[in-house]
C-alpha cells in the first residue's frame, strides 16, 4: 500500500502559451492543494525528437520552471526537478525494457501517428520508439497513484499499467510468500482477519470490484500491520504476488477550451500562440489584428459569433453579460470587431497580470529557480531509490558487498 501520489511532466521545447496554462498549468495548481505532486521537466523526452538540435533544450528548461512559478505551481506544495537529474529514471527505464514486448511499444496510437506528423525529422530511432516506456518509468518511479492525462494520453497510463502487472507477476515472488500473507492476516485479528478473506472472495471471486477499494480502506486503517505486511496482503487480495509497482490510475484532465489566435488549436508551430508571460503591447497587438468573421467586411456588415475565432476566446474570458452583449452587438452590426475584442483582450491581460509578477522575482534573482529546482531534485532521487531498492532485490540485483 503506498501513499497518494500525483506525477507529471513536459518537455521544455519551446516558450509555454495560454494553452499550456488552460489544458494542464492550472489542472497541476488545482491538485498540488489536494495531493503530493510531483512535477518534472521531461528533457530525456524532448530529446526523443530534438536530438538533433538539442541547444534550445536547456534554455526552454529554465525558462519552463519559471512559466510554472508563474502560473502558481507553489514548490512548498510540489515537487519540482528534471528528469535527468535523477538518473534513476534511465534505470527503471533500462531495467523495463528488459521484460517488456516489442510489440506492446509498437501499438501505443501515438508512436505511428507522430511519425507522420513528423515526417520532416528522422524517428527510426529506438528512443522514439521506446518513449511510451519511459514515460511509465517516469511514473511508476514513485509510485504514482494518478496520473493528470486528456483522453489522448489514456494509452500511455494503460500500458503503464500493463507493465506494472506484467513486473509484479515476474518478480513479485517473494520467498515464502504465503506463509507471510498467512501470518499478516493473523496480525490483523479475528473480525478484520475474516473481513478481509470475505473481501478476497467478493473480488476474486464474484468479480466485485468495490471490495479492492474496501480492502485498501481496511489495510490503510490496520495500525497492527507494517508497510510490507500492507503490501503483502493488498497484492494476494488483488490475484497477484507483492506490489512492487502498484498500478497508477488515470486523472481525466478537461481538454484545454483555449483556441488559438485564428481558431485552431494553440501551438507554436501554428504561429497563432500568445506567450504565458508575453508583454502587454504585443498580446494587445495580437488580438486586435486577429481575423474575425469573414462576412463582416464593413463596420455596418451584421456577423455571426459562431463563425469568429474572437468568439470561442470570449467563452474562455467574458462573463455571461459580456457574451449576451457580443452576441446581440455582433449580429445587428451595432457593434464593431474592435469593440468586441476589447474584453477579451482585458481579459488575458488580466489573466497574465499576475504570472508576470510571480515570475519577475525569479527572472530578478535566477538562483532562487536553481535552487528550488535542486531541492526538488533531492527530494526526487531520494522517493526513486526506494522504489528501485525494492525493484532491484526483485529482478535478483540487489548484491551487497
Amino acid at each position: 500500500m503506498f501513499p497518494d501520489r500525483v506525477v507529471s511532466g513536459m518537455r521544455p521545447t519551446g516558450a509555454l502559451h495560454l494553452g499550456h496554462y488552460h489544458g494542464a498549468l492550472k489542472n497541476w495548481v488545482k491538485m498540488q492543494a489536494e495531493v503530493p505532486c510531483l512535477f518534472f521537466v521531461a528533457d530525456w523526452h524532448a530529446l526523443t525528437t530534438h536530438y538533433e538540435d538539442p541547444a534550445q533544450i536547456e534554455a526552454s528548461t529554465w525558462d519552463m520552471v519559471i512559466d510554472w512559478l508563474a502560473a502558481g505551481v507553489d514548490p512548498a506544495q510540489s515537487t519540482i526537478f528534471i528528469q535527468s537529474k535523477v538518473p534513476q529514471h534511465a534505470e527503471l527505464h533500462l531495467l523495463l525494457s528488459m521484460m517488456t514486448p516489442l510489440g506492446w511499444l509498437e501499438r501505443v496510437p501515438t508512436y505511428k501517428d507522430q511519425q507522420q506528423k513528423l515526417a520532416d525529422r528522422d524517428l527510426s530511432t529506438y528512443g522514439f520508439l521506446g518513449y511510451p516506456l519511459l514515460m511509465s518509468a517516469d511514473v511508476l518511479l514513485y509510485r504514482a497513484s494518478m496520473v493528470p492525462v486528456g483522453e489522448d494520453q489514456i494509452p500511455h497510463v494503460e500500458i503503464t499499467r500493463e507493465i506494472a502487472r506484467r513486473f509484479n507477476h515476474m518478480y513479485g515472488k517473494e520467498a515464502g510468500f504465503a506463509e507471510k500473507v498467512q501470518e499478516a492476516i493473523k496480525k490483523l485479528g479475528g473480525k478484520q482477519g475474516k473481513q478481509y478473506d470475505a473481501l478476497r472472495t467478493a473480488y476474486q471471486e464474484q468479480g466485485r470490484h468495490e471490495a479492492l477499494d474496501e480492502a485498501r480502506v481496511l489495510l490503510d486503517a490496520a495500525q497492527s500491520l507494517g508497510a510490507a505486511d500492507r503490501e503483502r496482503l493488498f497484492g494476494y487480495l488483488a490475484g497477484s504476488r507483492k506490489i512492487i509497482l502498484p498500478e497508477p490510475q488515470v486523472r481525466l484532465t478537461e481538454a484545454s477550451r483555449l483556441p488559438g489566435l485564428d481558431g485552431q488549436k494553440m501551438s507554436k508551430s501554428y504561429g497563432n500562440a500568445i506567450a504565458l508571460r508575453e508583454d502587454k503591447e504585443t498580446v494587445t497587438k495580437k488580438l486586435r489584428t486577429m481575423p474575425t468573421d469573414p462576412a463582416r467586411i464593413r463596420r455596418t456588415d451584421p456577423g455571426n459569433p459562431e463563425k469568429c475565432p474572437v468568439w470561442q476566446l470570449h467563452q474562455v474570458y467574458s462573463d455571461a453579460a459580456t457574451k449576451e452583449w457580443v452576441v446581440k452587438g455582433c449580429t445587428s452590426a451595432g457593434i464593431g470587431c474592435i469593440e468586441c475584442k476589447q474584453p477579451v483582450i482585458d481579459g488575458v491581460l488580466r489573466e497574465q497580470e499576475p504570472m508576470r509578477e510571480r515570475a519577475q522575482r525569479y527572472l530578478d534573482d535566477p538562483t532562487l529557480v536553481r535552487a528550488i529546482v535542486a531541492d526538488g531534485c533531492d527530494k526526487a532521487r531520494a522517493l526513486a531509490e526506494e522504489t528501485m531498492r525494492d525493484v532491484r532485490e526483485a529482478m535478483g540485483l540487489g548484491y551487497r558487498s
